[in-house]
């Protein structure tokens, strides 16, 4: 399966409709052969690299905010999924065709390895080129393919605006410094204190005059087919009280074969109004917030994830994230890479 269309997968999920008001714009993505890109609201890229053909080594991450003069970071994890694997012994150095450039940086919490500035460079100039990069400790090796490296940092450099500037990663210029667009604030959301009781389950009338309004409020395309499926309304659809007269109905719309869906309606707690649909993708509410993780595929070696959380009016999109490529690296995916990052102001 090409890259391009693992990403798809592990987005495809998060793409189900959200209502009218959780949906945000489609974040800038961009995939060539071994390396991939995406940015998330503020502006900020990050790029996951990997070996060439289906190679497990590992990954390269390389993130760079908005703005003028931003750096460039780079780390790379090794993959753990191959049953052979051993884990990685003595420091882990960066050779460029052969050339020792020295030791990385290790992270045991976080098992990374960081680039410094020098290092970081050096990998640019020589995916750029035709030069071999391979990371080595004293039993693991992780050589990162160049294929599709050239376009995916010419992507980056044309969406943050770098193009023709002395910070541009491909095409420099003398354009200034000054002319890259600042980076966008993070949205604010104020979250909202919610009720401790605990969910209830409809049955009888109640549920059966409040089944057809939230099959009223999908959009086009969407699916919950747990509201008529017989199967699926074996599941039980639950009320759950949220501040300032307000509840969060849940119902199972969905089963595929490693994923499933709930979806999410906010409605008055008398349930007599019009339910407000927020997400047909959820898995689980605790406490004021809404959370979707999704499987690109059965392993589970990439993920999307989504999370909305209570205002006091409705449920905002706070985060949407995916794990990078699909290439056998990590459980759980390789990376964070945010689409969409918010600043959740706790409840007081």
């Amino acid at each position: 399966m090409k890259p391009a269309i693992r990403r798809v997968l592990a987005l495809t999920p998060l793409c189900v409709a959200l209502s009218a008001a959780a949906v945000t714009p489609k974040p800038p993505y961009f995939n060539h052969k071994d390396w991939s890109m995406v940015c998330d609201n503020t502006g900020t890229c990050r790029v996951d690299a990997y070996e060439a053909d289906e190679g497990t080594g590992g990954s390269l991450l390389l993130t760079r905010k908005a703005g003028p003069d931003a750096p460039l970071t780079a780390m790379i994890r090794l993959g753990e999924m191959d049953d052979d694997v051993k884990p990685s012994k003595g420091p882990m150095r960066l050779e460029i065709d052969g050339k020792d450039t020295g030791i990385l940086k290790e992270n045991k919490q976080d098992e990374t390895w960081e680039l410094n500035d020098a290092q970081t460079a050096a990998v640019i100039n020589a995916v750029k080129g035709r030069g071999n990069v391979v990371f080595a400790s004293d039993n693991r090796r992780f050589a990162l393919s160049a294929a599709g490296a050239s376009a995916v940092l010419l992507k980056m450099d044309d969406v943050q605006g770098r193009i023709g500037t002395p910070g541009a990663l491909m095409k420099k210029g003398n354009k200034p410094e000054s002319a890259v667009p600042a980076p966008i604030a993070a949205p604010v959301i104020n979250a909202a204190a919610v009720s401790d009781a605990k969910p209830t389950t409809l049955t009888g009338a109640a549920l059966a005059t409040l089944l057809p309004r939230l099959e009223a409020t999908k959009l086009d395309g969407d699916s919950c087919d747990g509201l008529t499926d017989e199967t699926l309304r074996n599941e039980p659809v639950t009320v759950t009280p949220l501040s300032n007269g307000k509840a969060l109905i849940s119902a199972t719309c969905w089963r595929a074969a490693y994923n499933e869906g709930e979806g999410y309606w906010v409605i008055d707690e008398a349930l007599k109004g019009k339910p407000t649909l927020i997400t047909l993708i959820g898995n689980d509410y605790h406490n004021g917030v809404i959370t979707s993780v999704q499987r690109g595929r059965g392993i589970g070696d990439c993920m999307g994830g989504a999370n909305w959380t209570w205002n006091g009016e409705t449920f905002i999109q706070s985060e949407d994230y995916t794990t990078g490529e699909c290439r056998l690296i990590r459980a759980g995916g390789t990376w964070e890479m945010p689409t969409l990052v918010t600043q959740v102001i706790p409840a007081k």
